[in-house]
């Protein structure tokens, strides 16, 4: 059996840090701790977890943090989370599982991240994050911003483990403060970090800049997943800049590069029905049912649009062409998955107030 070490860094994760090595404490071997200069009771409370606790001066660099935090490890393994990270019960046992049989071969493993979960608590944005790495293999972290674990692996295997991300913190500017001090320094961007200074800035409704820094990617050979990421963001930027014409070319233009997806075949809906033109829009949101979802989910997989959301957009576009069997149809299909959700909740009373009665 494996051994692992649990590697954190923090900074006032007081509401949090508990609940995640709560969640871990009985599966790992070894609880490192990197704080990066914490007022709160962050360390008070991670005192009753592990005496392994190490100061680091916050350098504006993720990687360097991260780093040093490894650096501390002293176990076969090393698993990184997140201070708002929690591993649900069915997740521990798993890992326990994979502990008790991983082949000392594996360099890495990957797990899935559930990073935002909607109303009922289901998934809203899923994909992949190596998350369990050899600690003899000295695998560094790159990256200031949005920091990967680089090196060469050759041995990597993908788990159904579920890391399950319960963000308390609100938007902040702290990345794109950091991006744009980079930037002032002189420091040279990998296309990496291009693409997710673009999507800091499209987060902050610079769209301007952001539309910029996307398109000076397109022709980069950057991984498909980002490149698809791009092409939606971009769409949403074209969106509220006006340019209907554009967002629905742009994301036409993503079906050259792979499958359809669900991302893009939604907002293609989302922007002919914007344009009252509601015949197409039924038509791409028909059309997710028959998109297939990545199995490996690597890129950035937003549930919520391959199940409930394109329902709700279909209720309402089958009520604007004067069909309202076929909205009543996809409105009870939204609230089968969405019962609580306000647009549900809404459409409801919007059949209740006209007498409709199911036939």
């Amino acid at each position: 059996m494996i051994t692992i070490s649990l590697c954190i860094i923090v900074k006032n994760e007081e509401n949090v840090i508990g609940n995640c090595l709560d969640s871990v404490k009985g599966v790992v071997d070894e609880i490192n701790i990197v704080d990066t200069g914490s007022t709160d009771k962050t360390l008070d409370i991670v005192k009753k977890y592990t005496n392994r606790i190490y100061n680091f001066k916050w350098i504006d660099d993720f990687s360097a943090a991260r780093n040093y935090s490894f650096d501390k490890a002293t176990k076969d393994y090393i698993l990184w989370l997140d201070a708002d990270d929690v591993l649900l019960d069915e997740d521990i046992e798993k890992l326990k599982n994979l502990k008790a049989t991983l082949n000392t071969d594996i360099d890495c493993v990957t797990f899935l991240y559930n990073y935002a979960q909607d109303s009922e608590g289901n998934p809203a944005l899923i994909f992949r994050r190596e998350r369990l790495v050899k600690r003899e293999s000295k695998f560094p972290w790159v990256g200031f911003i949005h920091e990967y674990i680089g090196g060469d692996k050759k041995h990597i295997i993908n788990a159904d483990i579920v890391v399950t991300h319960k963000r308390i913190h609100g938007d902040s500017d702290r990345n794109l403060n950091i991006y744009k001090k980079k930037l002032k320094e002189g420091v040279k961007f990998s296309n990496r970090d291009i693409y997710y200074y673009g999507k800091e800035l499209y987060y902050h409704g610079i769209y301007d800049e952001a539309i910029e820094t996307f398109n000076s990617l397109l022709s980069e050979p950057i991984w498909i997943e980002e490149k698809i990421d791009i092409i939606c963001k971009l769409s949403d930027c074209y969106g509220v800049k006006g340019n209907k014409e554009k967002a629905i070319n742009i994301l036409l233009s993503a079906f050259e590069i792979a499958p359809p997806r669900a991302e893009v075949i939604y907002r293609l809906g989302q922007n002919y029905e914007m344009l009252g033109r509601y015949y197409e829009a039924i038509y791409w949101y028909e059309s997710i049912k028959n998109a297939k979802m990545p199995e490996d989910k690597a890129g950035f997989i937003y549930e919520e649009l391959w199940s409930w959301k394109p329902f709700i957009q279909l209720c309402v576009c089958y009520n604007r062409i004067g069909d309202i069997d076929s909205a009543y149809i996809y409105h009870e299909k939204a609230k089968n998955l969405q019962p609580k959700n306000e647009y549900v909740i809404q459409n409801s009373k919007f059949f209740e107030s006209i007498g409709y009665t199911k036939k």
